[in-house]
């Protein structure tokens, strides 16, 4: 799966603020504020203005923002510089960039899934 910052279909843009429950397939990139869960089939991307509480399960996790909460990713989650992550990691494959805060627990389970010639989410965070 290919997270170019053109495959992004949604943005919770700078300055919005929304509670509640996310659920979506694709890509998502929040540079607001949410608080509640996130549910996807996709890659969700937290920008560096992004400030986020939640509980969130997805194929791939970027955060280069503000997190607080559980993070559960099937295939890949990459905490990126500057972020601020506090809560837990969970999935086959964690990277933490140097220069990102984490603060919590994380665990390296299953096996990623993912094919050999996808793009990374970071590509998608940089893009943007």
């Amino acid at each position: 799966m290919s997270t170019q910052s053109s495959d992004i279909s949604t943005i919770l843009g700078k300055g919005s603020v929304f509670e509640g429950k996310l659920l979506f397939e694709g890509a998502v990139r929040i540079d607001g504020r949410f608080a509640g869960e996130i549910r996807a089939q996709g890659s969700l991307v937290v920008g560096e203005s992004a400030h986020v509480a939640a509980t969130v399960e997805a194929d791939h996790i970027v955060v280069q923002g503000h997190v607080e909460g559980d993070l559960k990713a099937k295939v890949l989650i990459q905490v990126l510089a500057p972020a601020n992550v506090q809560g837990t990691l969970e999935a086959p494959q964690i990277e933490i960039q140097r220069g990102a805060v984490f603060n919590g627990s994380c665990a390296m389970t299953g096996s990623a899934s993912a094919p050999a010639d996808h793009d990374t989410p970071t590509e998608a965070a940089a893009e943007a």
